[in-house]
């Protein structure tokens, strides 16, 4: 791994976000909470290792998404159970879907939303454009994305199968894998219902219209390299973080706010050289109430903040460290949030 320092690197008093940061390192069972000092003050010990999703609900408790040892497999971003606990670490519920990656949000009725796998039938699979051919699961499969609305108490009340919609109008990257159709990795939720998500190997963002379960809006383009954590902001404008996982250009990543009506780019951060800020994968962006923006860029375990100008008034760097399957040792953030010590989320509660 190469990085040479870790902890907290820069904190600049009069520009930063006053707050606490909340991450948890990807495939370990931690969620940290974090002052400006890059100190940690306040701790959950989860079940089990975390796909690397962490965030807290409006009443304090803590949301994850953690990894099963069932359900698919051969594909990264796995969850399969949807905890959450209070401010003491007690597990307060518990979903389970083993299909589960990526994301889930609690919506303002108590329901959760969440992306799930499934196998799409071998007719449909049959039909879907690009990716590196040979490349389809061992026995020939194509795994498809899902999104699915359920209760409380399980009950599912609304869904959506990407293998629904016109498959051949929606291609792979050339230069990736066959096996998902299309990996996605954010479903954000919007007032009247509609979900905007990331597609990543079509290197696209869509809206669902949630009663036809078509795309009332959609935008794709490779320069995004793949991109993660698409969300809208209040002025309707889209926040993403753009990987830039490309072969046709220098690799570098961006953090890309997209007025969806112009689809033009009305504000962006690169790193200066471009080159110093590129996460292929993983990683994600808040914009934050003083108008800077908090970049998670995960594959260095880097959180930092920017102000609008793109000047670095925060910046931290994970120094926890897990060994992954491959012996490697790595620190990577999935995401990572930030919560005023006024807002609702942390509410004066003791950061101990």
């Amino acid at each position: 791994m190469r990085v040479t320092q870790t902890g907290l690197l820069v904190n600049d008093e009069l520009q930063a976000t006053s707050g606490l940061t909340l991450f948890s390192p990807l495939h370990t069972s931690t969620a940290y909470l974090l002052n400006m000092a890059g100190e940690t003050v306040h701790e959950w010990h989860l079940g089990n290792a975390c796909s690397g999703l962490v965030y807290l609900l409006e009443n304090g408790n803590l949301l994850t998404s953690e990894m099963s040892p069932e359900g698919p497999t051969g594909v990264n971003g796995k969850g399969g159970y949807i905890r959450e606990y209070d401010w003491q670490g007690n597990l307060i519920s518990e979903f389970i879907d083993h299909a589960q990656h990526h994301d889930v949000r609690k919506l303002d009725n108590g329901n959760l939303l969440y992306i799930g796998w499934e196998t799409i039938p071998a007719e449909k699979a049959a039909r879907v454009q690009g990716g590196i051919a040979g490349t389809e699961h061992s026995d020939g499969s194509i795994y498809g994305d899902y999104i699915k609305e359920v209760t409380s108490s399980g009950e599912t009340v609304w869904e959506w199968h990407f293998q629904d919609m016109e498959i051949e109008n929606y291609p792979l990257h050339l230069e990736v894998p066959r096996a998902e159709f299309a990996h996605m990795n954010s479903c954000f939720p919007l007032p009247n219902g509609d979900v905007l998500v990331s597609l990543r190997r079509n290197s696209m963002l869509a809206v669902i219209d949630r009663e036809t379960k078509n795309f009332n809006w959609e935008m794709s383009d490779l320069s995004w390299g793949m991109q993660h954590d698409a969300q809208m902001l209040e002025n309707g404008n889209i926040l993403f973080f753009a990987n830039g996982f490309t072969t046709f250009n220098f690799p570098h990543s961006r953090v890309i706010e997209l007025d969806p009506q112009s689809r033009e780019i009305v504000w962006d951060y690169k790193g200066s050289p471009p080159l110093s800020f590129f996460s292929p994968h993983i990683s994600g962006a808040q914009r934050l109430s003083s108008g800077n923006t908090l970049i998670c860029e995960g594959g260095w375990g880097r959180i930092f903040e920017v102000t609008s100008d793109g000047k670095i008034v925060w910046e931290y760097i994970s120094p926890h460290e897990k060994e992954f399957p491959n012996g490697e040792l790595l620190n990577w953030v999935f995401r990572a949030y930030r919560y005023a010590e006024e807002s609702s989320q942390i509410n004066g509660r003791a950061l101990a």
